[in-house]
């Protein structure tokens, strides 16, 4: 593990610095990100791409070549990801682009691949417009889509005997996306459940108090919760105070993730259903094999963005040696039906109808251990039964 270290070491330095070992220079790939603005997130992506790349090029690269990431920083703002994709592509020499975290980000860099015929590969972007509704052949999508994982923590809402529920999400394409499907999925199961109050704060501009007692005002049976980040922060605490979850099921997107979930400390709502990344209590396995591998390389502790990153530098290898070319017409054509053999949940597969890949998410209940929040009684769950049907699936994505 060691050696691995010392890999991506040189690796974020400079990868020429392998130069001497293959005989051709490196095939490179441009992560678009938002670096900064999103720090908790974008750098333990970062390592994990880190990570497979050094994995890679330490057993002989892919087609003869060393795989080479550049990470530039687009500051969160679509316009400023499309021009950064038009320079990598056009004079860095990048033969496809990944990224984005946030969704309006990922929707402007998939409108652009399309446009220009370059080959886009979403890793962490949630909305589910970017396979299904705007889905286009130039884009492909790593994570678990909005839809089912609102779909999963609908399942569970819909065993209880809740009513009415109040919503709260940030007011941009992944938060009223996942809304939209929670209400959806929830209805399917249970038909006669009301939604009583809707709550749109503005991304990371969230006013907690004033949510926090228009929610309580609606007096909801149960809630469905899809801040995150500082937003999601400011929620619990004044929810806490106030006592809005007391005697209520939450049911909420991300809270299960260690970029969110450790910044709350012992401050975690317990009893929040939640999907999230329970990496401290995998069983043996490839799971557990890659959060080793990880704490070895980097000193730390794995974040969702992490397992994010380092599956997705490994299914653009995997593709690149299927495709056995980098022009975008042979890389799209790999990706279509694309089998990852080896990831850290298993084998995954980017679905030919869609683009969309198969991996899964883990669900569960929050607990307080150790001043700790984590998460208990949880399992991984296969997307796929989760999607809509290939028909709903061929009438939403638009003719190409």
């Amino acid at each position: 593990m060691n050696i691995l270290r010392s890999l991506i070491a040189a690796a974020t330095a400079v990868t020429v610095l392998s130069a001497p070992a293959f005989a051709e220079d490196p095939i490179k790939i441009g992560d678009i990100n938002h670096y900064k603005r999103m720090a908790a997130f974008a750098e333990p992506y970062r390592k994990g791409i880190e990570l497979a790349v050094a994995e890679v090029n330490a057993e002989g690269g892919v087609l003869g070549r060393p795989l080479e990431f550049v990470f530039p920083d687009d500051q969160g703002d679509p316009g400023e990801a499309v021009k950064i994709a038009e320079d990598l592509m056009t004079r860095e020499g990048t033969v496809m682009f990944t990224g984005a975290i946030l969704s309006n980000v990922g929707i402007a860099l998939s409108s652009f691949a399309k446009e220009k015929n370059y080959l886009y590969l979403a890793g962490e972007p949630l909305a589910d417009t970017l396979v299904w509704k705007s889905g286009n052949p130039n884009t492909f999508r790593l994570r678990v889509s909005t839809w089912v994982q609102a779909a999963m923590l609908a399942e569970q809402a819909a065993k209880t005997d809740a009513k009415t529920y109040a919503t709260i999400a940030p007011n941009y394409s992944y938060g009223t996306e996942a809304v939209e499907a929670f209400k959806a999925n929830l209805k399917r199961l249970k038909p006669d459940v009301e939604f009583v109050d809707e709550q749109w704060p503005a991304l990371f501009k969230i006013d907690a108090a004033a949510e926090v007692q228009a929610i309580e005002k609606a007096k909801p049976d149960a809630i469905f919760n899809v801040t995150f980040g500082a937003d999601l922060a400011k929620f619990v605490r004044e929810g806490t105070d106030r006592g809005l979850f007391d005697g209520r099921g939450v049911y909420s997107m991300l809270t299960g993730e260690p970029e969110y979930l450790e910044p709350l400390g012992e401050e975690a709502p317990e009893g929040w259903y939640v999907t999230g990344y329970p990496w401290y209590d995998l069983p043996d396995g490839p799971g557990k094999d890659f959060v080793a591998a990880y704490e070895t390389a980097t000193g730390e502790t794995p974040k969702m963005g992490s397992l994010v990153g380092y599956t997705m530098a490994k299914s653009v290898a995997a593709a690149i040696q299927k495709a056995g070319a980098t022009d975008t017409a042979s890389l799209i054509k790999a990706f279509e039906g694309l089998e990852v053999p080896s990831t850290p949940v298993g084998p995954l597969e980017y679905r030919a109808i869609d683009h969309q890949s198969t991996l899964g998410a883990y669900v569960g209940t929050l607990a307080v251990k150790d001043g700790k929040g984590v998460m208990v009684d949880w399992e991984y769950k296969n997307p796929v039964p989760y999607m809509p049907s290939d028909d709903e699936i061929r009438a939403m994505r638009p003719a190409n």
